[in-house]
């Protein structure tokens, strides 16, 4: 039986990984989540859920995982200003205190990085506290694989979107934002100037670069999105919502290089259409 930890399991892209992963009768499936997005409806089966932050790993995890995907993070970027303790807590202790564990346990480690990295030609990962601890992070993990051998792959998200996705709240993200300010006939509100460029990549095809490198991957630089960009303005247009501008606010980059290859080259590709599923509200 392999042994499978899911830091955030509880979480939008934890839930789904978990969810892909418990398919296989191979495979023994832990979560270690704080809730602090996570939620207790986002459990599935076959899951065995611990309540803990990832600093404290080694407190709870009382066994040697085969793999650990480390998916629980801090991942806002504009709130990360307001949230910089939660962040730091959360993004610098916990990853120290899952490297250390990993190197103790000799577990394989899947670290997910952000595009935020790639951002602006590289200005991005210095944009807001949370594109630099998670751009410090990658590097950090990079120095433990050569300092203490440890088996590591590093994967890297581009604006997820898809079911459990958070709707509401502090910590919402746009496409379910969207959904549900146009249920209620509210504006659909967008930082100026609009015109910043998404890869927005849907959840199936995310858990499936995800997986892939968890099975195949070694190293840096795994991205996982769709070659589809749109700006922000042009997917509100999509929705045929009325739109609200709003000031600009600080570490909202414009743009993020795509670096897809090395996922690809395992035999990744994306499948999902942002503009299909957003059509697809209207038909539902």
């Amino acid at each position: 039986m392999k042994k499978i930890l899911v830091t955030g399991g509880a979480g939008f892209i934890g839930s789904h990984l978990c969810e892909n992963l418990s398919k296989d009768s191979n495979n023994l499936i832990f979560s270690l989540d704080d809730y602090s997005t996570g939620t207790k409806s986002n459990h599935v089966p076959r899951v065995e859920y611990i309540k803990g932050e990832t600093k404290n790993i080694d407190q709870y995890i009382k066994f040697n995982p085969d793999i650990i995907y480390h998916l629980g993070e801090y991942s806002r970027v504009e709130q990360s200003f307001e949230d910089i303790i939660k962040v730091w807590d959360s993004n610098k202790n916990g990853i120290f205190s899952v490297l250390e564990f990993t190197r103790k346990t000799g577990s394989k480690l899947i670290y997910s990085g952000s595009s935020t990295k790639f951002g602006d030609g590289g200005l991005g990962r210095s944009q807001s506290p949370y594109a630099w601890t998670k751009a410090s992070n990658t590097e950090l993990v990079e120095n433990y694989g050569t300092w203490f051998n440890i088996s590591y792959a590093i994967v890297y998200f581009y604006n997820v979107y898809g079911k459990r996705e958070i709707s509401s709240g502090k910590y919402a993200t746009l496409i379910a934002l969207f959904k549900e300010k146009i249920k209620k006939g509210e504006p659909l509100t967008i930082v100026s100037p609009g015109t910043q460029k998404r890869n927005f990549t849907h959840i199936n095809d995310i858990i499936s670069g995800l997986v892939l490198v968890g099975e195949k991957g070694f190293g840096d630089d795994y991205g996982i999105g769709s070659s589809e960009s749109y700006t922000i303005l042009e997917i509100a247009e999509m929705f045929k919502g009325e739109i609200k501008m709003l000031p600009e606010r600080p570490g909202n980059r414009m743009m993020s290089d795509l670096v897809t290859s090395k996922t690809e080259a395992l035999g990744w590709k994306a499948t999902k259409s942002i503009k299909d599923y957003i059509n697809s509200i209207w038909t539902t």
